[in-house]
C-alpha cells in the first residue's frame, strides 16, 4: 500500500473527510479475515464518487484503508461513542450485523491494535488536522464535513429504517447553529427524502474531536442511508447513477450553503 490516505488541497473553507470509503487491506490482515469479513460489507460505498466535484475548491482527506484494519472514526483510546448501544469498536470484532469477521483465533491482539493506530489511524488524522489548520489560517475558520453512508436496515445497530439524511453535531456542540440549521433546512426541503438531526448518529469521533466552534473549527457529520445512492444495499453494492444524480443536487446545496456561511462566522 503506497499511502494510507489521499489529500487534495483546496482553497475553500470547507474540508470533506472520508474515513470509511477505503477498501485496501494489507495481505497479512486479509489472511486473517473470514469469508464474511472479506465481503467488506461495512464500507461507505462510493461516497467519494457521490461528492466528487460538488464543491470543486474543497479540500478532501480520504483514508484508503478499510475500517476492518482500524476504524478512522473511532476514539484511539477505544472509548465507545454510544455507551449502552450496540456498535463496532476501534478494530471491529464483528460486522454491523454482529457477525464475526475474523477467522477463529485470528482476531487482532493489543499489539496489532497499537501497530495499526501508529501506522493507519494516526497518519490519517495527522493529515486531517494539518488541513484543518491550513484552511483555518487562510479563512479564519474551517468547516469539516464528515462524509458517511450506511445500510438503512441494520437491526443490530438500530430499530426500524434509517432516514436518508442523518445529520450529526453532537447535540449542537460541534458547529455553529447556522451551519446546523442550513444543513437541516436543505435536508427537510429535499422532496422524496427523509431526515433527522442527532438521531441514531450524532457525529462520530472525528466530528466530536475536531468540532470546536469557539476556536473557529466547525464540524458536522452526514450519514446517508445507502438506499439513496446504491442500486442495492447488498453485494456488489453498485452505484446507481440515477439515484445519485438526484441526491447530488441536495448535497451540493448543503455544501454551497455552509461554504457561504464561513465568511460570517469569524466576525
Amino acid at each position: 500500500m503506497s499511502t494510507v490516505f489521499e489529500t487534495h488541497q483546496g482553497t475553500s473553507p470547507v474540508i470533506l473527510a472520508f474515513p470509511h470509503t477505503g477498501t485496501e487491506v494489507p495481505a497479512d490482515i486479509w489472511e486473517r479475515l473470514n469469508d464474511n469479513g472479506r465481503i467488506l460489507a461495512d464500507t461507505d460505498w462510493h461516497i467519494e464518487r457521490l461528492y466528487d466535484g460538488l464543491l470543486p475548491d474543497a479540500t478532501t482527506v480520504r483514508a484508503t484503508f478499510h475500517r476492518y484494519v482500524i476504524d478512522a472514526n473511532r476514539d484511539p483510546a477505544g472509548v465507545s461513542l454510544y455507551p449502552g448501544q450496540n456498535t463496532t469498536g476501534l478494530v471491529p470484532e464483528t460486522d454491523f450485523d454482529g457477525k464475526a469477521i475474523w477467522k477463529d483465533g485470528a482476531a487482532p491482539t493489543e499489539a496489532d491494535i497499537a501497530h495499526r493506530l501508529a501506522n493507519f489511524h494516526a497518519p490519517y488524522h495527522a493529515a486531517l488536522a494539518a488541513e484543518i489548520e491550513r484552511v483555518k489560517a487562510i479563512h479564519g475558520v474551517a468547516i469539516l464535513y464528515d462524509c458517511h453512508s450506511i445500510r438503512s436496515l441494520i437491526p443490530f445497530l438500530f430499530e426500524g429504517r434509517l432516514p436518508d439524511f442523518n445529520v450529526g453535531t453532537d447535540m449542537g456542540r460541534t458547529c455553529a447553529k447556522e451551519i446546523e440549521a442550513a444543513t437541516v433546512d436543505v435536508c427537510a426541503k429535499a422532496e422524496g427524502y427523509t431526515s433527522v438531526l442527532n438521531g441514531r448518529f450524532k457525529g462520530g469521533w472525528t466530528t466530536r474531536h475536531y468540532g470546536r466552534p469557539e476556536t473557529g473549527v466547525h464540524a458536522i457529520q452526514m450519514e446517508l442511508a445507502q438506499r439513496s445512492h446504491l442500486a442495492s444495499e447488498a453485494p456488489p453494492f453498485a452505484y446507481d447513477e440515477e439515484k445519485a444524480a438526484k441526491l447530488r443536487v441536495h448535497l451540493k446545496d448543503i455544501l454551497t450553503h455552509i461554504e457561504a456561511l464561513a465568511s460570517t462566522l469569524n466576525r
